[in-house]
Order: C-alpha cells, then sequence, then structure tokens
C-alpha cells in the first residue's frame, strides 16, 4: 500500500468529524454489542478481555448508572496497589517543607562560601540530593496517574479525572515547589469533584496551590494606587517602608518581628509580640509581596477564556483586570509552612469591581472572588463551553449541535451537575449514532493505558509506562500552556507519529513494557499453532471487538505494515521533522526543565529525552499479529 494511502487511511477518523452532522434520530442507531464496544471505548480506558460480556450480562443502562456513581463500586485492588508509591503516600505538606528547607540551606551554603567561582563539594552533593528527590516524586506521580487509569474499575471517574486535569492544566515544570502541589491537585481537588458539581471543582481549583502557582495568583495583589482592607497608607512602597521597620524593631529587641496574621491593622492593634520562625517565614513572604507587588492577570484571564466562559464567551479586557482584582489576596502559604491556601486581606483590592455586568461592592474581602466564581460557573457561556467539550470527549471532534444545546440545558437546569450533564450526553442518540461509532483519534495516554487494558496488564509501579506516553508525544503534566493538551485527533497525526504508534505496538507485543504479557490474552495458548487466518480471526476478535477494515486485514495476514517499511522511512523521516518542529519543541521546553528524565526510565538524567523502545522487535506468529492489530487504524481509534 502506498505510504500516502496509508496515512490518509489512518487518520480518516479525523476528518469524519468535518462531516455535517447527521439529522435527529428518535432511537440509537448502533445494533446492541456496538453500543457495548462504544461505551467501553468512550466511557473506559478501553475494554479488559471479558468487559463486554460482563456489562452485557448487567445491561448497558444499569453498568453506565454504576459508572456514573463510582462510589458504588469497589476499587480497593487498585487502593492497595498505589500504596506502593511511598513518596506520594507520605503527608505533603511535610514534604514540601522538607524540601523548602532544603533549598534554603542550598542558598545558605552559596552565601556562605568564600569562592562564589567554586562550586564546593557539599553543595555539589546537597544539588544531586534536591534533584534526585524532585525527580523520584514526579516518577511516583506520573506513575500513580497511568496506573489507575490502567487498573481502577472506576473508569468513567478515571476518563473524568483525565479530562479535568487537562482542562485545568498544570506545567509540572513551573518552578521548583509545582510537582509538590500537584499530588494534592489530583487527588483532592479533581478526582473528588470529577462527576460532582462545577462551581465546588471551580472553587477547589481556584484555591488549590497548583493553580495559584502555576498562574501566578499568588502574587497578584491590588496595585498602589487601589484601596485595600487594611486601610490608607499600607500600599506599595509605604506598606514595604513600614513593615520593614516594624520588623527590624522587633528583631532589635529579640522579640521577634510583628505577625502580620489575618491583617497588618489587626496586628498592630495588639502590639508587637515574639513570632516563632514559621511565622517569621510568613512575614518575610508577604513583605517579598509587597515589594514585587502588582496586579496578575494570569489567571483572571484563563479563568474567563480557558475555564468557564470560553474565547467566545463575551467577556472584555475590563472584565479580565476585574476579575484579577477580585481574586487578589487569593495566595498560599509559604512553602516551609507546608503550603496550603490562605486569603490575605492585606494585599485584596477593596474597591468596588463590575463583573460581566454584576456589581461587587466595594470593602469586602474574599467575598469577592466567591462572588466572581458564582457568576462564571452559573453564565450560559460556561454552560456551552462545557457541554461542547464534553461533548467532543464522548461524542466526535466536531459534535452535534443538538447534543451540545441538550448538555447545556442539562448543565444551567442541575446548577452545573457534571453527573447528569454527561448522562445527557453518553446516553443520547448521538452518542450511539453511526456517525460516532470508532470516530475519536486515541491521545498517546489513551493508545497506551488501552493497549495494557487489552493485553490484560497489571498496573506498572515503574516509570517505564509514563515514558512511553511520553515518547508517543504526551509527557503527563508536561503541557506548558494553560490550554491543555489537543483534543481532536489531527494534532497528533502525522507521520512520524503514525510510525511511532506502530513500533509501540510491536514492543507491548514483545513484552517490553512491565506488567505487560500478549499471553495474559484468553486462550492465546491454543492459538500458537493454528493456521494464520484462525490466528488473525481470533486477534481481530479479542482486540479489535471483531471487526477490521480489508486493509488491515491484509496487514495481519501478510505481516508487514506499509508505514513500518524500508521503502516507507525516508518519507517516515522527513514527516517525522513535523514532530521536530511542532511536538519535539515541546519536548526540548521539558528538557530544560527536567521533565523527561522521570518519563523516559529509570536511572535517566533531566537532560535527555525519553528513551523509546529500541530497535523495532522482530517478531513471528501470534506475537506478530498482535504488534500489528495494536499499531493498526482500529486500535488507534476509539
Amino acid at each position: 500500500m502506498h505510504l500516502k494511502a496509508s496515512f490518509l487511511f489512518l487518520v480518516a477518523s479525523a476528518s469524519v468529524s468535518a462531516q455535517a452532522p447527521s439529522p435527529r434520530v428518535d432511537h440509537r442507531e448502533l445494533a446492541a454489542d456496538q453500543q457495548i464496544i462504544q461505551a467501553l471505548n468512550r466511557l473506559t480506558f478501553g475494554p479488559r478481555p471479558g468487559d463486554a460480556q460482563k456489562v452485557r450480562a448487567i445491561g448497558l443502562d444499569k453498568w453506565i448508572d454504576l459508572q456514573l456513581h463510582p462510589d458504588k463500586i469497589d476499587d480497593s485492588s487498585i487502593d492497595l496497589f498505589v500504596k506502593r508509591y511511598d513518596i506520594l503516600n507520605q503527608d505533603q505538606n511535610e514534604i514540601l517543607g522538607q524540601y523548602a528547607e532544603a533549598l534554603r540551606a542550598r542558598r545558605m551554603v552559596r552565601r556562605d562560601r568564600t569562592d562564589s567561582a567554586q562550586i564546593t563539594a557539599d553543595e555539589r552533593a546537597m544539588q544531586q540530593k534536591l534533584g534526585t528527590q524532585r525527580r523520584q516524586f514526579v516518577a511516583q506521580l506520573m506513575s500513580e496517574r497511568v496506573a489507575r487509569a490502567v487498573g481502577s474499575n472506576r473508569q468513567l471517574e478515571e476518563v473524568m479525572t483525565d479530562f479535568w486535569l487537562n482542562h485545568f492544566n498544570i506545567y509540572v515544570a513551573k518552578g521548583p515547589p509545582q510537582p509538590y502541589y500537584l499530588v494534592e491537585y489530583e487527588r483532592e481537588v479533581i478526582r473528588p469533584n470529577a462527576l460532582g458539581k462545577f462551581r465546588d471543582l471551580l472553587g477547589a481549583v481556584a484555591k488549590s496551590p497548583a493553580m495559584l502557582f502555576y498562574l501566578d495568583n499568588a502574587r497578584s495583589m491590588a496595585d498602589s494606587t487601589r484601596p485595600r482592607l487594611a486601610g490608607p497608607g499600607f500600599g506599595g512602597a509605604d506598606a514595604v517602608a513600614r513593615i520593614g521597620e516594624i520588623a527590624g524593631r522587633g528583631a532589635r529587641r529579640n522579640r521577634g518581628p510583628v505577625t502580620l496574621g489575618g491583617s497588618i491593622v489587626g496586628s498592630m492593634g495588639r502590639g508587637r509580640r515574639a513570632i516563632d520562625p514559621q511565622q517569621q517565614q510568613e512575614m518575610q513572604q508577604r513583605l517579598q509581596q509587597l515589594r514585587n507587588g502588582g496586579l496578575n492577570e494570569n489567571y483572571g484571564r484563563e479563568l474567563l477564556e480557558l475555564h468557564t466562559l470560553g474565547v467566545d464567551g463575551g467577556y472584555t479586557q475590563q472584565d479580565v483586570i476585574n476579575v484579577a482584582r477580585a481574586l487578589t489576596g487569593w495566595t498560599i502559604r509559604p512553602p516551609q509552612a507546608g503550603g496550603g491556601f490562605i486569603f490575605r486581606p492585606q494585599v485584596h483590592d477593596a474597591g468596588e469591581k463590575v463583573v460581566l455586568g454584576h456589581k461587587l461592592a466595594a470593602n469586602r474581602g474574599i467575598e469577592d472572588g466567591e462572588d466572581v466564581l458564582d457568576i462564571v460557573s452559573r453564565s450560559p457561556a460556561t454552560a456551552r463551553f462545557i457541554a461542547t467539550k464534553l461533548a467532543r470527549r464522548f461524542i466526535s471532534d466536531n459534535p452535534p449541535q443538538a447534543v451540545i444545546n441538550d448538555a447545556a440545558a442539562t448543565f444551567t437546569k442541575t446548577d452545573g451537575d457534571i453527573r447528569e450533564v454527561v448522562r445527557t450526553i453518553i446516553t443520547s442518540n448521538e452518542f450511539y449514532s453511526q456517525q460516532a461509532f470508532r470516530s475519536k483519534v486515541k491521545s498517546p495516554f489513551e493508545v497506551v493505558v488501552s493497549a495494557m487494558r487489552a493485553l490484560n496488564a497489571q498496573p506498572d509501579s515503574t516509570p517505564r509506562t509514563a515514558g512511553a506516553i511520553a515518547y508517543l508525544g504526551q509527557p503527563l503534566f508536561g503541557h506548558q500552556a494553560p490550554n491543555g493538551y489537543p483534543e481532536t485527533g489531527d494534532a497528533w497525526m502525522n507521520t512520524g507519529a503514525i510510525l511511532n504508534r506502530i513500533n509501540f505496538g510491536m514492543a507491548i507485543a514483545a513484552n517490553r513494557l512491565p506488567g505487560v504479557s500478549f499471553a495474559a490474552l484468553p486462550a492465546i495458548d491454543t492459538l500458537r499453532n493454528a493456521t494464520r487466518t484462525a490466528q488473525v480471526d481470533a486477534v481481530v476478535s479479542i482486540l479489535l471487538s471483531g471487526s477490521v477494515s480489508a486493509d488491515t486485514r491484509a496487514v495481519l495476514m501478510k505481516g508487514e505494515n506499509p508505514l513500518a517499511t524500508t521503502s516507507a522511512m525516508a518519507s517516515v523521516d522527513s514527516g517525522a521533522k513535523e514532530n521536530d518542529e511542532a511536538g519535539n519543541e515541546m519536548m526540548r521546553r521539558n528538557q530544560r526543565n527536567g521533565v523527561n528524565g522521570v518519563l523516559g526510565g529509570e536511572g535517566q538524567r533531566g537532560n535527555q529525552q525519553p528513551r523509546g523502545f529500541g530497535p523495532v522487535p522482530q517478531l513471528s506468529g501470534i506475537a506478530q499479529i498482535v504488534g500489528l492489530a495494536l499499531g493498526s487504524p482500529e486500535f488507534q481509534r476509539r
């Protein structure tokens, strides 16, 4: 088959979504067995052997309702598995404090050394210890995320957790403390709210140290020309001078500087008193915040554009500014104090604000930000935006407007009940249409996790599986921009990417990932001596739901994918340059920030790219058919 024709065949699913939507129908177009396949492909990270039979036995609609209520599903096996992650299961505030103290000690070593050009052995050892600790932490963080996707019985909850982690994207290499905020972010912010009320989810994200740090709201404060809750005379440079003077007087009397507590005025009214080192760290942080002060619009803008209303949501630049003003004072405790959200009224803009036509009165505090979250979470534009993204995730890259309208109406009617919005989409006629069936190209995360589930693999506690996902172009928590990874299939498809996916299929069939063995497939031993036709039929039934194109069947029978032949390699190399210019720019950024070092395999340094799978394995027999099937267009779609 010609290379270009093969490529077009593989990505044909990406163009399906560009066709005009079919007229609304009053029944499910897919046959009963196809409905089950569709549900398993969209509401899980791919079926395990025997899942279709289990769904058929319980009844599809009953199974869907159970997945919508994950608390009713026993997930003790994966809960037991993730206890292996010793670092992640420690007290995260304590770990953050320890890391911050180690950074402080390193700065003291640098300050005290006599020769500023010479790195001492102690400092080098400290740097290596900090780097190792951080890589181990991030490796476990990413490995646990993949393990849950592979092994959890609460598959729809995992799919929705993945959806919201991308919607509220965080970049792990933003700065030294960022990884230490991400455990709490996934476990306590995203996962518990993934099928809850959108307003609760939005509020949890807004107060999470991970988001406050990533989009700089932690250092946003009222401009010096704006009134603050602490009263006149405490803005800008005046605040720095007054706090510095007070701190100095306290230190000279060996009583420590004044605590700033909840408010500068309140603390001053109680007089000077000694404070502990943690309080001193907090005061120093606030003093530095005042020195570097000013309004930061990053989070305010992304809250409107990416998290709620959407780019066409009807807001203005003045709305962005006033949202940012309303959220001043929403910040983080110092890392030495374990981090955590705190509202600091002394840096909050206490002036009157107007957000999307709603007036926020002057002289209020945290209520300003809470009201903003209320306003945007209940906006019709937010209902449409979230409904569209969910329909795109579950139905097609260009979902029918009718189902978007229905989902948006449910969002509004239920006050943003995510569970009911998802239910509206996944029980719709559009979800079970022929047009939606196998119309979505899998992301690299979905490719790797679905392959492991298809082969009945156990979760992997090493960094290797996360490294495979990075190799295919999607490092976990590795997208630098706040818009998250692409949601449509065409963004993942070019010649180099397709070749990598084909090679991954052959590598996983060769058991090159921990916990994976195609021998775990049901009755696979009985097929080793069967005819090629019988072997192909069995693999198509087990891995591809019993349905493939004539072209794919020919590839499986012949034992050779045309995209992986020597004659195609020149074109592949040319196509791989597309990856170098787009995807690999992201990889280079991640190299500079140490992300890839924890993605590419054990023992790898932070300045290297993720490892691939070595030379493409030369497989034969049933193993070869399994590898080719995992690289086929049918498996690459869901």
